[in-house]
């Protein structure tokens, strides 16, 4: 696998707006109408929190065995606001916010293809990890394909009996403290040897591979605004294996953040774990959310994300 740096452009023109004084002479109408004018676009949605559980919640990613639920917790569902990052004045940043956006053109043509997506994006995705972040050394280790599957009014887990993955709407986290640190052992194996003790992290680049998205947005909660406390441990069953996550909790300080209408040209970048543990986000919970203001019949959501083991020294 090639690595290298990789000057990379940020696509996302923010435009911050300067508030203007109102003259003495206008209407209390007009000022409130100018005021909302300038407001930083948003939507007023749902997002599905971890409400209550007895033991460690779970999910299921197949069938289940007979006799156990998908999921053994509440779904706790909580009304917030969602910021339209592109309108922000300064730009989130991933060491910061926990996530940023990228301007990342891409060759491939059928993200469907395993083969292509190894050989070829891949090795796009070292580069523009590597020019992102400043890491010396960038690792992919696996890739997800969603669809837009939905059943009922709130979007679930993304997983369900005989469906290829879909939008999960669970406010979630896709490592823990633990988990973060198994990871890197699975991706390095012998070479762990020869590495020293230094700073890591796992990011999760995520990219639209069909129409622009609008029905399905991917929501961020900024990392300044999370606390160890809203983050809960709990497994996620596949076939194979079990992996570990935090579910999330609901807490009025989050701030959640999404970019209108993302295009295949664009790359979302968002910390999912980093080994250092102060002055850096750590992690960044997300979840899909339906988007009110989508027309009836947009295009169907389809999304690709890839994880990314990142070595800094």
């Amino acid at each position: 696998m090639k690595e290298g740096m990789l000057s990379l452009r940020v696509c996302s023109q923010f435009t911050g707006i300067a508030k203007q004084d109102a003259s003495p002479r206008e209407d209390l109408s007009d000022v409130r109408q100018r005021q909302a004018a300038l407001a930083i676009p948003s939507v007023a949605t749902t997002l599905g929190y971890l409400g209550h559980f007895g033991d460690r919640p779970f999910n299921y990613t197949f069938e289940p065995p007979e006799g156990l639920p998908w999921s053994n917790y509440a779904r706790d569902e909580r009304e917030v606001q969602i910021v339209d990052a592109r309108f922000l004045k300064s730009r989130p940043q991933l060491d910061g916010e926990g996530f940023s956006l990228c301007h990342a053109p891409t060759a491939v043509r059928n993200f469907q293809d395993v083969d292509e997506v190894r050989n070829c994006y891949y090795p796009e995705l070292v580069e523009l990890a590597c020019g992102a972040t400043g890491a010396k050394h960038a690792y992919i280790f696996d890739h997800t394909v969603r669809s837009r599957v939905i059943t009922g009014a709130t979007v679930g887990f993304g997983r369900t009996a005989n469906d290829p993955p879909g939008a999960n709407g669970q406010v979630h986290n896709d490592y823990t403290e633990s988990s973060g640190y198994k990871r890197m052992v699975l991706v390095l194996g012998e070479a762990l040897a020869r590495i020293p003790n230094s700073r890591f992290a796992i990011v999760n680049m995520w990219r639209p591979i069909g129409s622009p998205i609008l029905e399905l947005p991917l929501a961020l909660c900024s990392a300044r605004t999370i606390s160890p406390d809203d983050l809960v441990d709990a497994s996620v069953h596949y076939r194979a294996r079990t992996g570990d996550i935090y579910l999330g909790t609901y807490s009025p300080r989050h701030r959640w953040f999404y970019y209108s209408a993302m295009d295949r040209a664009e790359l979302l970048m968002f910390k999912q774990f980093d080994s250092q543990v102060s002055s850096v986000s750590r992690f960044t919970l997300h979840a899909a959310f339906l988007h009110p203001d989508a027309a009836v019949g947009s295009p169907v959501r389809q999304s690709i994300e890839a994880r990314c083991l990142l070595l800094y020294d």
